[in-house]
């Protein structure tokens, strides 16, 4: 059965960690455009290796590798590829586990100047339209800065009938959203059928205040911060031990701050992913 959404103040969902830089760790090579869509083709069974120690690390929620599988990264292939991402988180997913479709932002995620605003909804469309064909159990909208295209993304996502969940970065060095601004792009797509909204893929040591921001809004919420920076100590670069313990304390004070939804996300791993998995496991 698959397990409900722990409601705010309940147990901890926990989602696995990033696809890219896990990759990037192992020695493949991603060019800028397609990303980690390469891998689906040059190295599957990396790409399953990575889900399969996010499973064993304890995540329940496994995110397919589609952030990149859209027209415009890899051409008339990208139906064919996103399919293959799921089927393999699919197969890497333990019983009762979630697999959720990626729905990333057209342009770059950091760049949302370059987002084409309302002229982004069909190419959306048929993204979560192949996914939800794939039967997953979740569609998350992730690493959104542009206000106006996450909420876009997550109406077409929402109109499959599928869970849709959404998660919104103020990006590498945390100026691309004030936490207001992150409040109010929440609300949007609250309004427009997110079930979830999460932050992601800002510096863990620079998430709190936007995790605060996206709170009581109706819906669960928590974050999947990455790295930060080298110095911060916190990356695959780092020693393991301290590296998964700093990030595991930032996100103790997520939990106690109501997040009930965490992972990771650029710069950690399946060991940051396991160490979340010992402390929430232990709280409830």
């Amino acid at each position: 059965m698959i397990p409900e959404l722990a409601p705010p103040g309940g147990a901890v969902v926990l989602l696995d960690g990033p696809m890219g830089t896990e990759l990037v760790r192992r020695g493949v090579s991603l060019p800028a455009l397609a990303w980690s869509a390469v891998a689906l083709d040059v190295a599957p069974d990396v790409v399953a290796d990575i889900h399969g120690e996010y499973a064993k690390a304890g995540a329940t929620v496994h995110t397919a590798n589609t952030f990149r599988t859209k027209r415009r990264a890899v051409g008339q292939r990208w139906d064919e590829l996103a399919r293959r991402a799921v089927r393999i988180a699919r197969a890497c997913a333990r019983s009762g586990h979630r697999v959720a479709g990626s729905i990333a932002p057209l342009e770059d995620c950091y760049m949302p100047h370059r987002s084409p605003g309302r002229s982004s909804r069909a190419e959306h469309r048929e993204l979560v339209r192949v996914l939800a064909d794939e039967q997953v159990d979740l569609l998350l909208c992730e690493t959104f800065a542009a206000s106006q295209e996450a909420a876009i993304a997550v109406e077409e996502a929402s109109l499959t009938g599928v869970e849709t969940w959404v998660a919104l970065t103020a990006g590498p060095d945390a100026s691309l959203l004030t936490p207001h601004a992150m409040r109010e792009a929440a609300r949007s797509c609250v309004s427009a059928g997110a079930r979830a909204v999460l932050v992601n893929c800002t510096p863990a040591s620079q998430t709190l205040r936007f995790v605060e921001a996206v709170a009581g809004l109706g819906v669960p919420y928590g974050a999947y911060a990455n790295a930060g920076d080298r110095a911060e100590g916190m990356g695959w670069a780092a020693e393991p031990g301290t590296a998964t313990a700093i990030y595991a304390e930032f996100a103790r004070a997520w939990v106690h701050n109501g997040a009930t939804l965490v992972g990771g996300c650029c710069g950690t791993g399946p060991a940051h992913v396991s160490r979340l998995a010992r402390i929430f496991n232990e709280r409830s």
